[in-house]
């Protein structure tokens, strides 16, 4: 792949899964075996840019680049890190939608390692199982936290929480900005990203208008 080619994908969400690409060896290292390569790696990085590792302020950035890396950013690549989904009974029957709205958006950018930054709206109609409305919280956490593209995002957690609940009535809207288009390229500072994905009785549109008035066509 050469230059050009590899600017234009990194303009365009391309992706060949659903599933984000895992080396199969992914999770041999230990995080702290993973922290002392980046470190490594990083401090290279920032000495090729020019700049004295020596300095007292510097000093330490490779290392908190590389724990920030594997602890904070991108926990999510690791399936252990998975929050507990815990679901009840539906001892109401309860048979109307559910919506967990402006829940926080925290991710990063697959072709820039820049923030993806907002809000997902999620809403399901039970049917015998009903969610821990946190779950869906640390669910969309957990996604958000790796590197992304936000249709992935979309449905990674759309998918999961129909796994979870065991219906396929779950929507799924984020709201977000990205720092790859407001802080470089065209640089425009205004514009938002919007997917909506869904499945079983959200095909129809009467449920999707039902779903994007309660959350009251959220923008940024």
């Amino acid at each position: 792949m050469n230059k050009e080619q590899i600017e234009l994908m990194g303009d365009n969400h391309i992706s060949s899964s659903v599933e984000t690409p895992l080396l199969p060896t992914a999770f041999d290292k230990s995080d702290e075996e993973k922290i002392k390569n980046i470190e490594k790696y990083f401090a290279q990085i920032m000495t090729e840019l020019g700049l004295d590792l020596s300095d007292d302020s510097l000093a330490g950035t490779p290392y908190r680049v590389a724990k920030m890396y594997v602890k904070e950013m991108f926990y999510g690549l690791n399936p252990e890190n998975r929050p507990k989904v815990s679901t009840f009974a539906n001892h109401y029957d309860y048979k109307k939608i559910i919506v967990e709205q402006n829940i926080n958006i925290d991710s990063a950018c697959e072709h820039h390692f820049l923030p993806i930054t907002g809000y997902a709206h999620i809403g399901y109609i039970p049917t015998e199982r009903v969610i821990g409305l946190s779950k869906i919280n640390r669910l969309v956490d957990y996604y958000s936290h790796r590197p992304q593209v936000q249709e992935r995002l979309s449905l990674q957690i759309l998918q999961d929480l129909q796994n979870a609940l065991d219906t396929k009535d779950v929507i799924v809207m984020i709201n977000s900005k990205h720092l790859c288009v407001s802080t470089r390229g065209i640089k425009d500072k205004e514009s938002f990203t919007t997917t909506l994905e869904y499945g079983g009785c959200f095909e129809q549109r009467e449920h999707r208008e039902e779903f994007l008035k309660l959350i009251g066509d959220k923008t940024l």
